[in-house]
């Protein structure tokens, strides 16, 4: 059987949509919106919303055994908007806000969901899970990702319109796009399109 594809599906402010992977679970919240000039995303607005979410980040826990409470969403939303204040704060190098970790560290001090093992070799996770336990993982991939080898290859998007935030999990380490689908194939047209441009004249 196929894995399922990794990596959210986002739509662009211009309708198109396209596969984002940010790299890490505790970066996956961040395209449903956040602080500024990302509440123009805003995808959680009610308790379907989050649990959509949850069915679709790499945690992949069954939609059917999702528990999700209105608290639950107020709260990914305030946990959210910590982890984009942190991310862009690993991107420009500077210190992470200090009442945004308090935010962090408090939700990965939740019980995380706990997985078992199924009589096939497989695992899942034992239902239900509570909007709770899913916010407790990210937060605490947010951690180890932001503690650990890749927290100094946080990376923002290249594209001047875009801004997401992902990890860069390449080998190489030059990852400069939130999709290549997306924002690289848009840089390449506009670098054909410049080129060309300057040919004819």
């Amino acid at each position: 059987m196929a894995e399922p594809a990794i990596g959210l599906v986002v739509h662009s402010s211009e309708g198109v949509t396209y596969r984002f992977d940010p790299g890490a679970l505790g970066l996956e919240l961040l395209p449903t919106g956040g602080p500024g000039g990302n509440a123009r995303r805003e995808a959680l607005r009610e308790p379907a919303d989050l649990a959509r979410w949850a069915a679709a980040c790499r945690l992949r826990p069954d939609r059917d055994g999702l528990a999700v409470s209105p608290e639950d969403v107020a709260t990914a939303r305030y946990l959210r908007d910590a982890l984009w204040r942190i991310a862009v704060a690993r991107v420009h190098g500077e210190p992470f806000p200090a009442p945004d970790l308090v935010v962090l560290n408090e939700a990965a001090a939740w019980r995380p969901p706990a997985l078992r093992l199924t009589v096939d070799g497989g695992r899942s996770w034992r239902t239900p899970v509570t909007g709770t336990q899913v916010l407790a993982a990210v937060a605490r991939d947010a951690v180890e990702l932001f503690s650990g080898p890749y927290g100094g290859r946080v990376r923002e998007c290249s594209a001047h319109d875009c801004r997401l935030v992902f990890v860069d999990t390449s080998r190489p380490g030059r990852r400069r796009w939130c999709a290549m689908e997306h924002c690289g194939n848009r840089h390449k047209v506009r670098a054909h399109r410049s080129r060309r441009e300057a040919h004819e004249a």
